[in-house]
């Protein structure tokens, strides 16, 4: 080795096996009806699956069409660097999902390298919700059941003609460009190609294939599989607003109070950090701002506001429960505090077991789970991937897995009690469909918060585009339009004293320096906060669904409308629903382009009947967010209260859009742990021009009654 020393040379032998890694063809088995699992080498102990706190919902797949055969095939192969599995891809199948991908929307073309990001500003792959499940236009879904920080390659990776790995040589594909992404080239299209992932540090991986016929029956049982999609209970379908992160007890009546006193409709209310004696990391400790919480919860519940409270999971060591966690965390430290391993049953249920006693014995509706996401990358606050947790997770797993078991915490102390909830989390990841926690961001570019409504969709997850700051009035008001039309309608004020409409300038807001025109701003809020309160009936309705079937209550239009081309790289668009298209606007547009698919449409607004399968440009008022409302469709639209626990806000004008008979099924719901969920149809016989209310079966508490039927023509 002369000239040489200490360089390895491999052996002729050695290169060839690493070289050629040959993909070895895997047989599915039968998991549950229409999805199959591949299993390659030696999975992993640690994964979603083997973690996952939610049974599949056996009845709810067998409800749906059936497919006898696996609808794709999947090969395999282990080396040295980890496991990779091959999908083939069609010429033109375009790909969707990999989780809350803020930066891009098609993904065929692109690389994504699956990895928790708390700030994940370029197109990377780094989210707050990485999730490895994708679902093509070929009409399956695909979960790679893994923790690690996976790398898929979607579609434009050619390997050399004759080389090992392929089947066959790969054919030239066309020139051009597609609206997608960018060349054919880029996304490989016009071409047959594969779907490569690695999975790092493994050897072995199963894969799950969930079969359609279509992309939104396979996503269905992706979410069925799951465990079912959330049901929020009503009142976390109401408006939200948190207050500011120094808030006292008294400052936290003025607000409740001022909001009734103003018609500003309001079921939640949020505590910022600060409720506590320590925070970055926790105590878990009522502060001195707080002297009597239960008295301050059992106040702001007779005036029917729920209170949800921040919470990190970064124990401090004044904590109460920091010696019971100790042995139950992590190696590494985070803000000071320990990072307790909830996949561990202890850890969670020392957690548990305290936050029932200290804080939902008192009457906290639900938490907003903060900074479980990773800024290892960028902030460097989190644990780093060399931690070691005592469920033999290291920290790169625990990343991936720490937002959904965090949610496992927090939700067993709420099954104790058999309560239901609705929170806020800042990250998730692979079977999270029957979470009822939000999604939600620091970063604050409102177009992506826009197409994140759609793009969440994909793969089981519920997104926030909640309003938190604004440059402009005008920015105000189109962030509140956008936000009452999702899954979670709120008003962050974490550093404001007053509401935004009457200040939106944080400095002059704290002051008490309010805005010369500040009411008239605040009408214009109230109309669209009570705008949202008209529609929960119908959003709730869309949740029951969800729950049952496994169908995203928000949705991107390519789901609905599979083979629209046009409808393939939409996603500042979105289904609230079955019949609610919904067009947001930002703030520097006046107007905008609205693709309306075939069939007939009506404007919400105007009611103007349009023809669809056409682009429309439209005027867009301050006062109006473009929403869409397909024929044949009933809307029922809730008499406006201040909370949902108000018994008018069960009566309902039902509004019939087009001349023909229609219907729609909301559901009665007591509220209760396992709800008891009572179809009641709205239906509309166009002869009469009559409408009916029917029920099947007899519930509890309140009652809807329909007080006026519409039809619009």
């Amino acid at each position: 080795m002369s000239g040489m020393a200490g360089l390895m040379v491999a052996s002729p032998s050695l290169l060839k096996r690493i070289n050629q890694r040959p993909f070895i063809p895997v047989a599915p088995s039968d998991e549950m009806p229409g999805v199959w699992k591949f299993s390659i080498g030696e999975p992993e102990k640690i994964t979603p699956v083997s973690t996952r706190r939610f049974r599949p919902d056996t009845e709810g797949l067998k409800s749906l069409q059936p497919v006898e055969v696996c609808p794709v095939s999947v090969n395999g192969s282990v080396s040295e660097r980890g496991t990779l599995i091959r999908i083939p891809l069609k010429k033109d199948e375009l790909i969707y999902g990999l989780g809350l991908q803020l930066q891009s929307f098609q993904q065929r073309g692109l690389k994504k390298m699956l990895r928790v990001n708390a700030d994940p500003e370029i197109d990377s792959g780094d989210s707050h919700a990485p999730v490895p499940f994708f679902v093509t236009t070929s009409g399956y879904s695909v979960m790679i059941d893994t923790a690690r920080y996976a790398t898929f390659y979607l579609g434009n990776k050619k390997r050399r003609p004759g080389a090992p790995l392929s089947d066959k040589p790969l054919s030239k594909g066309e020139d051009g460009w597609n609206a997608l992404n960018g060349p054919y080239e880029r996304l490989g299209l016009g071409e047959e190609s594969d779907i490569l992932v690695e999975i790092p540090r493994s050897e072995g991986v199963d894969v799950y294939v969930f079969a359609g016929p279509g992309m939104k029956e396979a996503i269905q049982r992706y979410n069925l599989y799951s465990g079912g999609g959330a049901l929020p209970p009503r009142w976390g379908l109401g408006f939200w607003y948190r207050v500011h992160s120094d808030c006292t007890q008294d400052e936290m009546f003025g607000m409740a109070n001022e909001l009734r006193e103003r018609k500003i409709p309001c079921d939640v209310l949020g505590l910022e950090p600060h409720w506590q004696t320590h925070s970055y990391s926790s105590s878990y400790v009522w502060s001195q701002r707080f002297p009597d919480p239960a008295a301050m919860l059992s106040k702001l519940k007779s005036k029917n506001y729920r209170v949800n409270m921040w919470l990190q999971a970064f124990v401090h060591p004044s904590s109460p429960i920091y010696n019971d966690l100790l042995p139950n965390s992590g190696d590494y430290e985070v803000w000071g505090g320990i990072v307790p391993d909830f996949i561990t049953e202890e850890a969670k249920k020392i957690f548990s077991d305290y936050h029932i006693k200290t804080h939902i014995d008192i009457g906290i509706s639900g938490y907003k789970a903060d900074e479980c996401d990773n800024s290892d990358f960028t902030g460097n606050w989190s644990f780093p991937e060399i931690s070691r947790f005592p469920s033999g997770a290291d920290g790169e797993q625990m990343h991936s897995l720490f937002g959904l078991k965090y949610q496992d915490a927090v939700l067993k102390a709420y099954e104790e009690k058999q309560v239901r909830t609705y929170g806020l989390v800042r990250s998730s990841g692979a079977l999270a469909a029957p979470y009822p926690f939000v999604l939600y961001s620091d970063l604050y570019t409102h177009r992506n918060f826009i197409h994140a409504v759609a793009q969440s969709g994909f793969s089981g997850l519920l997104w926030t585009p909640e309003v938190r700051h604004a440059v402009s009035d005008t920015d105000l008001i189109r962030r509140l339009q956008t936000v009452v039309m999702s899954p979670l309608a709120m008003v962050n004020g974490w550093y404001l004293k007053n509401p935004p409409w009457k200040q939106i300038e944080r400095k002059a807001n704290n002051s008490g320096q309010f805005a010369a025109n500040w009411e008239e701003l605040e009408s214009k809020c109230r109309e669209i906060i009570n705008l949202r309160m008209k529609l929960i009936p119908y959003i709730h309705a869309a949740f029951v669904r969800y729950h049952l079937t496994g169908l995203p209550p928000f949705r991107a239009l390519v789901l609905d409308y599979p083979d629209d081309p046009k409808t393939s790289s939409i996603s500042d668009q979105y289904m609230m629903g079955d019949s609610v298209m919904v067009a947001p606007v930002t703030a520097e547009r006046t107007r905008r382009n609205v693709y309306l698919p075939a069939g007939i449409w009506y404007d919400f607004w105007t009611k103007e009947k349009i023809e669809g399968g056409v682009t429309i440009t439209v005027e867009v008022p301050i006062d109006r967010i473009p929403v869409y409302i397909k024929e044949g469709s009933v809307l029922p639209l809730a008499k406006v209260t201040l909370h949902t626990e108000d018994p008018e806000s069960r009566i309902l004008t039902a509004t019939v859009w087009g001349e023909g008979d229609a219907q729609i099924t909301i559901y009665e719901d007591d509220g209760n742990w396992n709800p008891k969920l009572i179809n009641t149809t709205l239906a509309w016989d166009s002869k009469r021009k009559k409408g009916k209310l029917e029920r099947e079966g007899k519930p509890g508490g309140l009652l809807y009654s329909v007080e006026t039927w519409e039809n619009v023509m």
